[in-house]
């Protein structure tokens, strides 16, 4: 087994076959073939279905192994570079599109002056895809919804932020100063599917005061939950970081009570070590959130945090 084996079923598991597998790769479609038949001898078992192109169980098993080789590899040439002087090298970070529209501008702008020789790759999406990719090697540090429950994942808590409600002029509640969530019960709303953790979050408040919340339409993404909002498609219980301006004119932001903060945290792997740039880059992260999250209107830094208390990792 050598790393162009690896390294070939995997750009097969990306781009779903040979011919395209290769051209990713810079090589000829014979040379993917052989590679993977090598490596399918060398293990006794089939690992691409030819016919689809798509890996079979086994070859799943390989890729998700030889995602977490390659990371490691990339760290390891990181941190000798960096061993030599300046730390440099490739960090990719997957953060919430919430958090990422306020975090990322701040996290560059800090790198060009501590960091000039660090890359950023930023990965904008979902909690619920960046946590499988976080533990497959995919992504090298994560900032996510908590919780997260994963066996491969450790996380520390950030930031916490209160609920709002983005209501389109004329929408009924748009006239309100503050709202609970009695005065939500039967009102149809913009809201996340149940599965994610905010919306398992806010399904568990709506619950503890006797009340059901009515999904008006489900999406997973809270800036196209905003902007359907803004675009006067309905009302959308969202996170205050979702909120670009709170008096632009587009909508009225009005104060939800009665519910738990949503808390965002970092994800790091937890399996293996963090490269040097990435640590670099991690220390970064929590600078630019203890320094700009109070100036965040709705956000505020946990309790130990904000005490200027040290990293708290848990397994959650």
């Amino acid at each position: 087994m050598d790393l162009r084996q690896l390294a070939a079923l995997t750009a097969v598991a990306d781009h779903h076959s040979f011919s395209a597998a290769a051209r990713a790769l810079h090589t000829v479609q014979s040379n993917i073939s052989t590679h993977v038949a090598r490596l399918e001898r060398e293990l006794g078992a089939t690992l691409v279905e030819r016919s689809t192109g798509r890996l079979t169980e086994a070859g799943e098993l390989v890729v998700s192994r030889a995602r977490r080789v390659q990371a490691e590899l990339d760290a390891l040439s990181a941190d000798v570079s960096s061993s030599l002087g300046e730390v440099s090298g490739q960090v990719r970070l997957g953060v919430i599109g919430t958090t990422g529209r306020w975090l990322v501008p701040a996290l560059l702008t800090r790198m060009a002056e501590d960091l000039p020789r660090v890359r950023l790759v930023s990965i904008d999406a979902t909690t619920t895809s960046l946590v499988p990719r976080l533990a497959s090697g995919g992504l090298d540090v994560a900032v996510v919804n908590l919780p997260v429950v994963d066996p491969d994942t450790d996380v520390e808590p950030l930031f916490e932020e209160e609920h709002v409600v983005l209501a389109p002029t004329g929408h009924p509640l748009a006239g309100r100063s503050g709202l609970s969530l009695g005065d939500l019960a039967e009102v149809p709303l913009l809201l996340e599917p149940p599965g994610t953790g905010f919306r398992d979050d806010l399904d568990a408040d709506a619950a503890r005061a006797g009340v059901s919340l009515v999904a008006q339409a489900e999406v997973d993404g809270m800036r196209l939950l905003a902007s359907l909002a803004h675009q006067g498609f309905g009302a959308a219980i969202l996170p205050a970081s979702a909120i670009v301006d709170w008096s632009d004119g587009a909508g009225h932001t009005i104060p939800l009570g009665g519910t738990t903060p949503r808390a965002v945290g970092l994800a790091l792997p937890r399996r293996g070590r963090l490269s040097s740039p990435a640590q670099a880059v991690v220390e970064l992260i929590r600078a630019v959130v203890a320094d700009d999250v109070p100036d965040h209107r709705g956000l505020r830094l946990p309790a130990t945090r904000a005490a200027g208390g040290g990293r708290g990792v848990s397994g959650a």
